[in-house]
């Protein structure tokens, strides 16, 4: 205990409470919460991606976002936009050029980071509860040191975002020429969703207009920069929404491709 003489003149003792924390709540709900959805979606996730079967419905063009793009020996050849280079064994997974980067670029996103050091890292679990954690040294060390290259991860999850786009335009196709169906629509929905938590990013907030000193000197930039803005408020919500849309979209891909149900058509 710091004695009289050295604690600063008008400070109190700290109380000794031996509690582990005086919260009546359950603070731990939504630690549990996040564990819980966090861990059902890595593991649906890695079954899809070493499953390496019903990805592609040739009929209609749907690519599932999973194994976008496909470029190992194994993937057929409709699904192949960008070619085949890639030895086919089933460790590598057939999107094997982009899932290390959008993993990336969650995995250092700083609402992830949130997510996962309260949940599963305990630290803290909740405000004014204990950290598990003897030390810190917060991201100055590896390997959370990494976390400080996110910007760059963002510049590659709108790459694979345009790539996603690419892949709902080209499955607007039927056998007659033209066609739009219940999938097209999921497709849809699923890059939209993306785009919205890829540019809500704290970068790409930054990017836009961090920089900038006067706004009114550059009205289009401020404007883009408001809209992201408007964004990044919900990128949590984003966060969630789009890990519900990507397993949607899988799964709608993989039924359609497996013959569990046929896609419901509009046009052709």
């Amino acid at each position: 205990m710091t004695s009289t003489a050295t604690r600063p003149r008008g400070a109190r003792a700290r109380a000794a409470i031996a509690a582990k924390t005086l919260r009546t709540d359950r603070w731990w709900f939504a630690p549990l919460i996040t564990v819980i959805g966090l861990s059902a979606w890595v593991a649906y996730a890695t079954v899809r991606v070493f499953m390496h079967d019903f990805y592609w419905v040739d009929e209609y063009h749907y690519l599932t976002p999973f194994y976008s793009p496909c470029v190992t020996e194994r993937c057929v050849e409709g699904a192949a936009h960008f070619g085949r280079f890639l030895p086919g064994w089933w460790i590598i997974p057939d999107a094997a050029l982009t899932l290390p980067f959008l993993l990336l670029f969650r995995l250092t996103c700083y609402y992830y980071r949130k997510a996962y050091y309260r949940s599963f890292w305990l630290s803290p679990p909740a405000c004014a509860v204990p950290d598990k954690h003897d030390s810190y040294s917060g991201e100055t060390r590896f390997p959370l040191l990494g976390q400080n290259l996110h910007r760059y991860f963002f510049y590659a999850a709108a790459i694979i975002s345009l790539i996603n786009t690419w892949d709902a335009v080209l499955a607007f196709h039927s056998p007659e020429g033209f066609g739009f169906g219940l999938g097209n629509i999921v497709l849809l929905v699923n890059v939209v969703m993306l785009w919205a938590y890829t540019i809500s990013c704290h970068s790409c907030r930054h990017i836009i207009g961090g920089r900038l000193k006067h706004f009114s000197k550059h009205p289009v930039r401020y404007k883009a920069w408001t809209g992201v803005s408007w964004l990044n408020v919900r990128h949590m919500q984003l966060a969630w929404i789009t890990l519900g849309t990507l397993a949607l979209t899988d799964f709608y891909v993989m039924a359609v491709s497996a013959g569990w149900f046929n896609d419901l058509r509009f046009i052709n």
